[in-house]
């Protein structure tokens, strides 16, 4: 089956547990149509570089999928609906990179820092 990735803005007044929920609703819609969710990752607020929906900042999700074009088809349907959900990016790609993404290597980097004075 093909792989895909997929990074999901849902609003900012939602909270963490709203917005993780979201991302196990979604995998499951996705397991429904004959998919699986491989990987995914909460990468918590953050601040977007322009106003969406009168939003400054959101919660952000990334899911690494092993699914068929119909289930993710009907899975960015579903979320384009959701009114939680403000944007949705799904990339095709050959093979999922080992290991965190780059936004979690990021957050880890900041934590083996010095405390400023």
């Amino acid at each position: 089956m093909p792989l895909y990735e997929h990074v999901m803005i849902a609003r900012q007044d939602l909270s963490n547990a709203q917005a993780e929920g979201l991302v196990e609703h979604f995998g499951s819609v996705l397991a429904d149509n004959g998919g699986k969710v491989v990987e995914s990752e909460y990468w918590g607020v953050k601040t977007m570089a322009y106003k969406i929906n009168k939003n400054r900042k959101g919660h952000y999700a990334f899911l690494k999928t092993d699914a068929p074009a119909p289930a993710v088809q009907e899975m960015e349907r579903l979320m384009r609906l959701h009114d939680d959900v403000m944007r949705v990016l799904t990339i095709k790609v050959d093979e999922h990179e080992e290991g965190p993404s780059a936004q979690m290597q990021k957050r880890d980097d900041r934590e083996g820092r010095r405390e400023r004075r």
